[in-house]
């Protein structure tokens, strides 16, 4: 069951819409669930105990029971206490869109580097919500609690929490290792003069399509979300330019990217910054490209390389209606990676840039 809140007091970016609960569908579709119910609710700011309205509640929970449920997915971002009022009042496991988010990364991560990211932002995610895995404790709180069981349950839930910490240190220190190779690789680039072409996007635009098209690789390219989490990197021949450049896929991005993730992909992100181009490829067939595109941009603000020049590849231009107009800007090329149209004259433009 997917149910998202539009309440005006939330910042306009975590508020839930039609688009933001399609999204919602087919992440949980990547994650494989199979959404039977959505609900969108509207009303003025979130409850404090359950997040959503009591009436909206008694209503999923109907709904719930109904479609025989097992997990709600929630748009929004929930605090700890609020996923665990739910949990309670609905009677099924509860998880937000961070929580979902977290799950398909955990799913996709294939190299050392993806699942070291992955692990930690899992683990800062799981921190504050412990105390909810530990129910038992609720027994041992009231005063009806019988004398000398009062304490076991608490420690025992400090010592996760420890434990928790100490591994979170010890997944940073994997990862600030991951850094400075990275660094050692990078000098090294920098020693041998090869440009670097980074591409970037809103997840599914067709980075990986790219990819392909202007290097002739075959590195897997689904239509899901989510598909590329491991940087790819593959050498591209520019003729104008009489010389390789390295093409690099990074992780798409996504409406209400959780924090944890930002911080955790950081150590591959953080090329972006080096890169001496970045391509932000947009799938103009989509309906909200232009909002996808915002996103994608205040990403990049994020991760402090707005500096980096960027061209804007309008790609999927095949898919779209002949009456719409194709987007038409000194800083974009219109293409169709699956077709090939177009491509030309993004290695020109590729060529100009690197030239600059």
């Amino acid at each position: 069951m997917l149910a998202g809140l539009n309440a005006a007091a939330l910042d306009p970016r975590e508020r839930s819409t039609e688009l933001s609960m399609a999204e919602l569908s087919a992440l949980a579709e990547t994650a494989g669930a199979e959404a039977v119910a959505t609900v969108l609710q509207t009303r003025p700011a979130p409850d404090p105990r359950c997040f959503f309205g009591a009436g909206k509640l008694q209503e999923l929970k109907e709904l719930a029971l109904a479609q025989d449920c097992s997990l709600a997915i929630i748009d929004n971002d929930l605090s700890p206490s609020q996923a665990r009022a739910m949990e309670e009042e609905l009677g099924l496991r509860v998880v937000d869109r961070s929580g979902l988010i977290l799950d398909i990364f955990a799913q996709r991560a294939a190299t050392k580097e993806g699942r070291l990211q992955v692990e930690l932002a899992q683990y800062q995610y799981l921190l504050p919500r412990l105390t909810g895995m530990w129910t038992h404790l609720k027994r041992q709180a009231g005063t009806s609690a019988p004398i000398g069981t009062r304490g076991p349950g608490e420690t025992q839930l400090e010592t996760d929490r420890r434990h928790i910490r100490r591994i979170i240190q010890g997944l940073e220190e994997d990862l600030e290792q991951v850094r400075r190779v990275r660094s050692t690789q990078r000098r090294r680039r920098e020693k041998n003069a090869m440009p670097m072409v980074a591409l970037v996007g809103y997840t599914n635009a067709g980075k990986s399509t790219v990819l392909n098209r202007l290097t002739r690789s075959d590195i897997p390219a689904n239509d899901r979300l989510f598909d590329t989490l491991d940087t790819t990197t593959r050498r591209l021949w520019l003729p104008g330019l009489g010389r390789e450049v390295l093409l690099s896929d990074t992780v798409g991005f996504i409406r209400k990217l959780p924090t944890h993730l930002i911080e955790a992909f950081k150590a591959t992100l953080e090329e972006l910054q080096y890169a001496d181009l970045l391509l932000h490829v947009i799938d103009v067939s989509a309906p909200d490209w232009e909002e996808q595109a915002a996103v994608t941009d205040s990403l990049i603000r994020e991760l402090g390389a707005e500096q980096t020049p960027a061209l804007r590849v309008y790609n999927k231009c095949d898919a779209i209606p002949a009456l719409m107009e194709l987007p038409h800007s000194r800083d974009g090329v219109c293409i169709s990676a699956r077709t090939g149209e177009g491509v030309s004259a993004l290695l020109e433009r590729i060529t100009e840039e690197l030239k600059r």
